[in-house]
């Protein structure tokens, strides 16, 4: 057995090669790209004579580089760069650090520790075309929230009257339709009902279209506080920029749920996912996507549980004992997760009886939502493990007892 510890960069890789009893056979930096591989390859060949024989570690998991150490038959473990980082200061309390160095340490680690890591996942190529998809869509939707936000600082500062008419709804396709035609107070005041009502149409609303743009005239021509000319013209022209941003935003968000939908249609898992409550084609497709479709990913519910985040974790020394929640996570998972609890209350009650009666127990809002997306992620993992549908009495068999 050989280890190589690939230290990537975006121009260049170094990697170190080392034997069994830890001596380094040869060191290298290769370019990116095709050659680089080529020369990596070369490089292994001349101390190991089957892929079998090179484990590979390396602080990624996903892209070509990886595909193509995958797709070479060597054993390859994506170690997290905090692992790294800590395994770096058990030999070395300097502080030193480099690329080459960086190789070693990696080489190293999968050489003694690689049974505390786990190899890349063989996720299939549908579960990562629609983990593409997932987050992307949810990317922009969190840009596109951004910039509600930075649009709703920049109404406060000179256009109230907005924010009184829109509300909570700013976002809203007559909110954007209105503040397109008059991104400036004195605009607003001036609009008639008859154009707001085309705005409003234009935007996509169907009923109550007099109704609302008469609300919305009224809010626009009430009495505020006005900031000067100049300084409200400079504020109009960036609000007119980001409604058309905001409009973009939603045009491609549709666009990649549209996709995302049916890249998720086409998994051959969807069916399961889609059958546990609370979990449609979005939230369905990031979690399917986030945890793979490696049936030997993970071991047990545990070790599922652990990846998502939802598990709890426990400090423990002297009589100090405390139980906090994760904060080195899967992030999009881990939002994944805790939405698929909430949407779950309404849809299961298993679910909505478990959630009270962590409330019950003073458990705040959200420390009963991460327990009970940690039993959900549990319950996913039977359902996936004997490709089963989710039924709600093997699921919550205390709740069906006590209805029966």
């Amino acid at each position: 057995m050989i280890f190589v510890g690939l230290d990537w960069a975006e121009a260049h890789h170094d990697l170190a090669v080392m034997d069994a009893e830890g001596a380094v056979l040869a060191r290298a930096r290769v370019p990116e790209g095709i050659e680089g591989v080529a020369r990596m390859h070369a490089l292994v060949a001349e101390h190991a004579e089957a892929p079998e024989e090179v484990v590979v570690g390396i602080e990624l998991d996903r892209g070509l580089l990886v595909g193509a150490l995958v797709a070479a038959g060597y054993g390859v473990y994506a170690v997290n760069p905090l692992a790294v980082a800590r395994y770096r200061e058990r030999h070395a309390v300097s502080g030193a650090k480099s690329d080459p160095g960086d190789a070693k340490v990696l080489a190293d680690l999968v050489r003694t520790d690689r049974h505390n890591h786990r190899p890349i996942a063989g996720d299939s190529e549908l579960a990562e075309a629609v983990k593409v998809l997932a987050r992307a869509h949810q990317s922009a939707i969190w840009s596109r929230q951004r910039q509600l936000n930075a649009l709703r600082s920049a109404l406060r500062e000179y256009y109230p009257a907005a924010l009184e008419a829109f509300g909570t709804d700013l976002g809203s396709g007559d909110a954007l339709a209105v503040l397109a035609i008059a991104p400036t107070p004195d605009l607003g005041r001036r609009l008639s009902r008859s154009k707001i009502a085309s705005a409003l149409r234009h935007g996509g609303r169907q009923r109550n279209v007099e109704a609302r743009a008469t609300a919305i005239q009224a809010a626009l021509r009430a009495e505020h506080l006005q900031a000067p000319a100049v300084l409200a013209g400079a504020y109009g022209a960036v609000c007119r920029s980001a409604v058309t941003m905001l409009g973009a935003y939603n045009v491609e968000v549709a666009a990649l749920e549209e996709a995302l939908g049916e890249g998720f249609d086409q998994h051959p898992d969807a069916k399961i996912v889609r059958s546990l409550p609370g979990l449609g084609t979005v939230l369905g497709a990031r979690v399917l996507s986030e945890f793979g479709d490696d049936r030997a990913r993970y071991a047990n519910p545990k070790s599922r549980k652990n990846y998502a985040g939802t598990s709890p974790i426990t400090k423990a020394s002297g009589r100090s004992r405390v139980v906090l929640a994760r904060f080195a996570r899967n992030r999009r998972l881990a939002d994944a997760c805790e939405r698929w609890a909430f949407c779950s209350l309404t849809h299961s009650r298993g679910a909505r009886a478990y959630y009270d009666e962590l409330r019950a127990r003073n458990k705040t809002h959200h420390q009963a939502l991460r327990q009970l997306a940690n039993r959900w992620v549990g319950i996913l993992h039977g359902c996936l493990d004997h490709s089963a549908l989710y039924d709600e009495i093997t699921a919550w068999p205390a709740t069906a007892q006590q209805a029966a």
